[in-house]
């Protein structure tokens, strides 16, 4: 009897805000999500939801539907653990030797494999590492050895470095911007990992990187700017040597020396053809540098747009994310200046909006609700960047959620401000309808995330509109950052060649 293919999996995702104060730690994996083992395969059957809230189906769902549909009775899925948090600041020392340690053990325990499928997110960091994402991957390598392959999903805003493709048999990013193809591209990577076990295919890494850190415009998929080059990403496709093409735009408040775009190619034993074109979309890429994200208006003036917007607000209502504090992005969600604006020139307008204070719901968690409060919010986590604010109002609501610990929903008249104790990653519809609030009652609804929203919100959202209130989110905020060389755009780069080559370490 032939021997079944034994193929490990697991999780380790967060994506890592570096200017954020607040350190990431086990426990906040523990509140998002950490599955293990035969749960964690559960998880990922078809009809049921992988990350629940968040997503139905994600990168392991895909994988494990390839493994099934490909493999068949050839292929034995040894389900590991998934481990996601939300966006925060860098991984704790203490909590990334912890996931080593356990990643180690785990993969000891389960005996010998075939073949490893591993979903990051691409853009961690920890302290004193800046690429702990690789030190997974050593991990890995350091158990299995270095011939069992294996493949990796990533964000299309991670960092790829030379260690993470040096530890790496297959790389596959996500191809849409906001984010909808998870379960597609761990379906794409779990397959090209099912055929190189199988024998089928022999995948081989080609991979340029840029001295670019901003540029193409919005950066959206399916806009001018950024659509000729996915578009050129599926011609490459079609020739039957390439498996898989990737672009990375990179995660802006990530501080690796090296960060920058990037692009990486995945053929089937063809290693000039992947040269050429990992080689060809960063020229391409290069060439979209000089279109720059907008401009976005102040806290006044976005709510000023949201007043004259009255039919759109009537039909549904305008989302204004807080782009300075975008914990979609890794911020605190402390921000006190769009609150403030919302409390003082927003009169008139029914306005929801989210601010992440432990100290203040512990305050008011015993408070009978209907009573009077007042109290003051921000400015506990960062103080010299998040200016403490006075609120006073009535409480109306109080909530244990599964993702940010406990809610309060204080109603201060025309503004309706939840204060939770983690991180408020209000970026759906759900974040204020589970706290009895109706977004499509609001003329204004505040989120703090940069793209998601828009899918989430797209049946309520007439109007987008980005204010800049000033924190570690803002678009210019890399220029604090250090880089190991000339960087777009904070410095004129006339090529990105001599970088590219020094970064790879190639000749």
């Amino acid at each position: 009897m032939t021997r079944r293919l034994r193929l490990a999996f697991f999780r380790i995702s967060q994506e890592t805000n570096a200017l954020s104060p607040v350190r990431t730690e086990v426990e906040d994996f523990r509140q998002a999500q950490l599955l293990e083992g035969e749960e964690l395969l559960r998880m990922c059957g078809r009809w049921v939801a992988e990350a629940p809230g968040f997503l139905r189906n994600a990168e392991l769902s895909g994988f494990v539907r390839a493994a099934r549909e490909l493999g068949g009775d050839r292929v034995e899925l040894v389900p590991l653990f998934s481990a996601w948090a939300v966006p925060g600041g860098k991984l704790s020392a203490r909590a990334q030797r912890w996931f080593c340690d356990k990643l180690e053990a785990d993969l000891r325990a389960v005996g010998p494999v075939d073949g490893v499928f591993f979903s990051m997110h691409g853009a961690m960091g920890a302290e004193g590492d800046h690429d702990p994402e690789a030190a997974f991957l050593r991990v890995v390598r350091g158990v299995v050895g270095p011939d069992v392959p294996v493949a990796v999903t990533m964000d299309l805003h991670a960092h790829l470095s030379a260690s993470k493709v040096d530890a790496s048999t297959i790389i596959a990013a996500y191809r849409t911007n906001p984010h909808r193809d998870h379960a597609r591209v761990g379906y794409r990577a779990g397959a090209i990992l099912v055929r190189t076990v199988l024998g089928e295919v022999r995948p081989q890494l080609a991979w340029r990187t840029l001295p670019m850190v901003l540029g193409g415009g919005t950066t959206m998929d399916f806009l001018p700017t950024m659509r000729p080059l996915f578009r050129a990403m599926r011609r490459m496709e079609r020739d039957p040597r390439v498996l898989y093409v990737s672009l990375f735009m990179c995660h802006l408040w990530n501080d690796s020396p090296d960060l920058g775009w990037a692009t990486c190619v995945v053929t089937d034993g063809a290693p000039q053809l992947g040269e050429r074109l990992a080689e060809e979309l960063a020229d391409a890429a290069w060439g979209v540098r000089h279109r720059l994200p907008p401009h976005f208006p102040s806290s006044g003036e976005a709510i000023r747009a949201a007043r004259r917007a009255r039919v759109r607000r009537r039909l549904g209502t305008v989302c204004i994310s807080d782009a300075s504090d975008m914990v979609g992005a890794g911020a605190t969600g402390e921000n006190t200046r769009l609150v403030k604006a919302l409390l003082e020139e927003g009169k008139g307008l029914v306005s929801f909006a989210p601010i992440r204070d432990a100290v203040v719901v512990e305050e008011l968690w015993g408070v009978p609700l209907g009573s009077e409060v007042s109290t003051w919010v921000g400015g506990k986590l960062a103080p010299e960047e998040n200016p403490p604010l006075q609120v006073r109002g009535v409480l109306r609501r109080k909530e244990h959620t599964r993702t940010f610990g406990r809610a309060v929903v204080v109603d201060a008249d025309h503004l309706k401000l939840v204060v939770t104790e983690g991180p408020p990653l209000a970026m759906r519809p759900s974040f204020y309808k589970d706290l009895g609030l109706r977004p499509w009652k609001a003329d204004i609804c505040v989120v703090k995330s940069l793209f998601p929203f828009r899918l989430y919100f797209a049946l309520l959202n007439r109007k987008t509109i980005y204010a800049r209130t000033r924190g570690n989110t803002d678009l210019d905020a890399y220029r604090r950052l250090t880089f190991d060389g000339p960087v777009h755009p904070k410095d004129v780069v006339a090529d990105w060649r001599e970088a590219d080559r020094r970064r790879r370490g190639a000749t």
